[in-house]
């Protein structure tokens, strides 16, 4: 069973990557459950998105323990450094979160931003690049599923700069 936490703040796109993370992992045949929690704001406000993805049916679909940990946020690196269980993975953009909790475990400082911005122009497209960097260090679902999943997800008109940005994040 792998838990994941994708947080940071409401527009952010963390809960559409939760969705694209869940579709992909289905296409890789494992039982999934995907849940979502934003604060009243909307934009601005704390976001999250979980995803559990196992072998076995799964009998509670919120993350107890989080296998890996995505914060795209002070707040949420904050917040959410906690429900890391011992020895998960931490992956912060240090761009966005400059003090990086102490946690028992590894942690990636990957620039998301920066690197959104550097393949397609746009940071909106951080949300992507966030799945494929979190994909490459954790090896969660295939690259195809994802690719597969994030094409299938994205506007009409968006897939070929969605699917740079998800390179982008595969390469690091």
């Amino acid at each position: 069973m792998k838990q994941i936490m994708l947080s940071g703040s409401g527009g952010q796109g963390m809960i559409l990557a939760g969705i694209i993370l869940a579709r992909a992992a289905v296409r890789d045949g494992f039982e999934v459950t995907q849940t979502q929690s934003y604060g009243p704001e909307a934009r601005g406000g704390a976001s999250r998105a979980e995803v559990i993805l196992d072998d076995e049916p799964i009998d509670f679909p919120k993350v107890t323990q989080a296998d890996v940990l995505l914060a795209m946020t002070q707040e949420a690196a904050d917040r959410f450094h906690t429900r890391l269980r011992p020895g998960g993975t931490l992956i912060v953009d240090p761009m966005l979160v400059h003090a990086v909790p102490a946690v028992d475990g590894p942690v990636h400082r990957v620039e998301i931003t920066r690197l959104a911005r550097e393949a397609t122009g746009r940071t909106i497209t951080a949300n992507i690049v966030a799945l494929g960097a979190l994909n490459r260090i954790c090896r969660v679902v295939t690259d195809q599923a994802l690719l597969e999943a994030v094409l299938e997800s994205v506007p009409r008109g968006t897939e070929e700069i969605n699917r740079r940005a998800l390179e982008a994040g595969m390469r690091g």
